[in-house]
């Protein structure tokens, strides 16, 4: 039986601490107690940061670009979409943009924000904004990355095919790439417009 979210009372947070920090991750005890009077402890990954988020770029209805980088979590590379933190006062769109240009070496003429998603609404408080690119140039930016990342075109015809392979499983790259394309197969799901017109870098590249 599911219960209506209506009649359901966010539970009361008695007290919230931190109990681990690194350079990147915090570590948040809350101590909870729910409208039936039962109390709980819960521990999560608290948010960090100005949120992120996931670049979803077409270079035509029918592919989209993905980049292959190292994953330290399975220790192995894996292909998926480029992403990055948002820096401050940035927004998602101009942030999905800066990304896609430093990992993919292009730039989008639209962006548009789709839908925000967490990985795991139990465990981490994190939101990453999924962002649609359309209208790509040749244009990179330095980033971060320790080393050149793979580009490659995949149709979006074929995600089955990309889903069968050893070297993706990352679950955001996934979900972003199933919505985005469900989004353009129906031509009219209601999305938050936000259009970007950047110029293209001085430092382009016509290749992959």
């Amino acid at each position: 039986m599911t219960s209506n979210p209506s009649t359901m009372k966010v539970p009361k947070i008695l007290q919230r601490q931190a109990v681990a920090r690194t350079r990147l991750f915090k570590v948040e005890q809350l101590e909870l107690r729910f409208s039936n009077g039962v109390e709980r402890t819960y521990e999560r990954l608290a948010s960090a940061g100005f949120g992120a988020v996931v670049v979803v770029p077409l270079l035509d209805d029918a592919s989209v670009v993905l980049v292959r980088e190292y994953a330290a979590g399975i220790e192995d590379y894996q292909w998926g979409l480029p992403k990055g933190a948002i820096d401050p006062g940035e927004q998602n769109v101009v942030a999905a943009n800066r990304e896609l240009q430093e990992e993919a070496g292009y730039g989008a003429r639209q962006l548009r924000f789709i839908k925000s998603i967490h990985l795991s609404p139990s465990y981490m408080s994190r939101t990453i904004d999924i962002v649609l690119a359309q209208g790509l140039y040749p244009s990179s930016l330095p980033g971060d990355e320790p080393e050149p990342l793979e580009v490659m075109a995949w149709p979006l015809a074929d995600l089955g095919e990309l889903m069968a392979r050893g070297d993706v499983s990352d679950s955001l790259s996934i979900a972003a790439l199933y919505l985005v394309r469900d989004i353009l197969h129906e031509q009219g799901l209601p999305t938050e417009p936000c259009v970007a017109d950047p110029q293209p870098g001085a430092n382009n590249r016509e290749e992959f």
